[in-house]
């Protein structure tokens, strides 16, 4: 049985072209999850492989779609072999039926994790400038530092609860406790 698995990374992108390509390769049962390629936590992707059985074929548009991690590229493959099935990649049309498809999966595979590092790389040098530009990154605070100092005050002289203060300000009591939490650090 032809399996095919189609991967995005985030929510705002669409699967209809892999799946597409896997539909028109034969394949009968098409797994797909939005998750990033480098991690490992990716339920439908071990659901396909729970379901390989003897002569089977995992089929990818694209072998970055399996995993951007050479080492997790290998693992998979190794499962996969494991389970006497097969792979094949549809973009760098490589089958692991075959020697030179299983030599080829490896090389591609060391590209694919390249590009991820020097991508992290370039993400990582960017952030280092916007810093030492004064711009900082992450999600602007939901209160501002009055509102802060007003909650501190509204809690400790005892005229609000915690719960309270979140609900006069609109916020998530959690919001207040870490708040709190804060000011009794030293």
């Amino acid at each position: 049985m032809l399996f095919g698995y189609a991967r995005v990374s985030t929510q705002d992108q669409d699967t209809a072209a892999q799946i597409a390509a896997l539909k028109s390769a034969g394949c009968e049962m098409i797994f797909q999850e939005t998750a990033s390629g480098g991690r490992w936590e990716r339920p439908e992707l071990h659901r396909l492989l729970g379901r390989l059985q003897k002569g089977d074929m995992v089929v990818v548009w694209k072998l970055d779609r399996l995993s951007r991690s050479l080492k997790d590229v290998l693992i998979l493959m190794e499962k996969i072999a494991q389970m006497e099935a097969g792979f094949r990649s549809l973009t760098e049309t490589i089958d692991t039926t075959t020697a030179g498809g299983r030599m080829m999966m490896q090389i591609v595979g060391s590209f694919s994790e390249f590009e991820r590092a020097m991508l992290r790389e370039r993400t990582r040098h960017g952030l280092d400038m916007a810093r030492k530009q004064g711009r900082v990154g992450g999600r602007r605070p939901k209160l501002k530092t009055q509102q802060r100092q007003e909650i501190l005050h509204l809690v400790h002289s005892g005229q609000k609860t915690a719960a309270d203060a979140a609900r006069l300000f609109n916020i998530h009591p959690s919001t207040v406790s870490r708040l709190l939490q804060t000011e009794k650090m030293p």
